[in-house]
């Protein structure tokens, strides 16, 4: 399932051209046909959504009220639900197919929802690159997790939680 994700956004970021951190996730939902929108949802668990609807772009809605760091990793988490997933069927004004991304979804108990959250995070943090800058650090992971853990969140433009997570999932840190 990671494996699949992992292998899915390096796809997307060769096709896109991204070799640098941080990377543009709103450059690469252009590069998809996807449009961003951002709005201040009613629900403010949810941090955002993927609406796809047959003759039209697909839509990722995005909560604004947000951090800028986890809007970015929803832009992500919703280009791997377009990329990897269907969408399920929903009915607001008329038939359309919509991915959630709120508060039960970022615990990843769901398949896809593991799956988007492997994709986002491999691409906001592809492998490669956070091995190359963690080797540029003037400390090692072993002499001080912490500050890697920052400096590398502040290059990727993410949260230090994420980052954190990213470490460990890449067997960097324990």
């Amino acid at each position: 399932m990671a494996r699949r994700a992992e292998q899915a956004a390096d796809r997307l970021l060769a096709e896109a051209g991204e070799i640098l951190p941080p990377v543009n996730v709103e450059r690469l939902a252009a590069q998809l046909g996807v449009v961003v929108s951002r709005s201040s949802f009613k629900d403010g668990d949810v941090s955002g959504m993927l609406v796809r609807q047959d003759g039209q772009s697909p839509v990722v809605g995005v909560n604004d009220s947000h951090s800028s760091h986890r809007q970015r990793f929803t832009i992500a988490h919703e280009l791997g639900h377009f990329l990897l997933h269907p969408g399920r069927e929903v009915v607001l004004d008329r038939p359309v197919r919509v991915n959630l991304r709120d508060k039960t979804s970022s615990m990843a108990t769901d398949r896809e929802e593991i799956e988007a959250n492997a994709f986002a995070a491999s691409v906001l943090m592809p492998a490669g690159l956070v091995r190359s800058e963690l080797e540029r650090l003037p400390v090692t992971v072993r002499q001080d997790p912490d500050r890697c853990t920052t400096a590398l969140a502040a290059v990727f433009d993410v949260s230090d939680s994420a980052m954190g997570f990213r470490l460990i999932n890449l067997g960097l840190v324990s």
